[in-house]
């Protein structure tokens, strides 16, 4: 066991976990924040998405070792209060159906939005193809990224 700083959401955490912990079990199971989500646990599915310095990575993947000194975002910082443009557009397009995999959507979208703010289609197909949803919502996921496109 290692003690860790880590800059979450904004704010400076410490958790005494193995150096190889997966940054995932982290949030979950130090820091209580359950937003980000399990899935494949190879960084294939895309539900365990956060910011890493701004930039979509798979949390399942992440050792918390490579990880001091970055700046951490998960859904929970995202917005206090739901207001992100990539969120605002989930409501207006009914994107989620069963949710498991939207926090993973939405931060993958958040960051293609943060890089390009005005997405062609084909850099929204690029970007969120590894993410996958099971309900198969995707033509409302795309939908939603143009519409927060629009919004920022």
């Amino acid at each position: 066991m290692a003690q860790f700083n880590l800059n979450v959401n904004g704010a400076s955490k410490q958790v005494d976990v193995d150096s190889d912990t997966p940054l995932l079990w982290v949030l979950r199971d130090s820091l209580n924040l359950v937003g980000t989500k399990y899935g494949c646990g190879i960084a294939q599915c895309g539900a365990c998405t956060v910011h890493v310095d701004g930039k979509a990575m798979r949390a399942c993947s992440l050792p918390v070792s490579s990880l001091e000194g970055k700046k951490i975002t998960t859904i929970e910082g995202l917005s206090e209060d739901g207001t992100h443009p990539v969120q605002k557009a989930w409501v207006e397009h009914d994107v989620p159906q069963c949710g498991y995999c939207q926090a993973g959507q939405i931060m993958t979208a958040s960051a293609l939005l943060a890089d390009y703010p005005k997405p062609t289609d084909d850099q929204i197909n690029q970007a969120m193809n590894g993410n996958i949803c099971r309900c198969g919502t995707y033509n409302r996921i795309h939908a939603a990224v143009k519409t927060a496109s629009k919004l920022s």
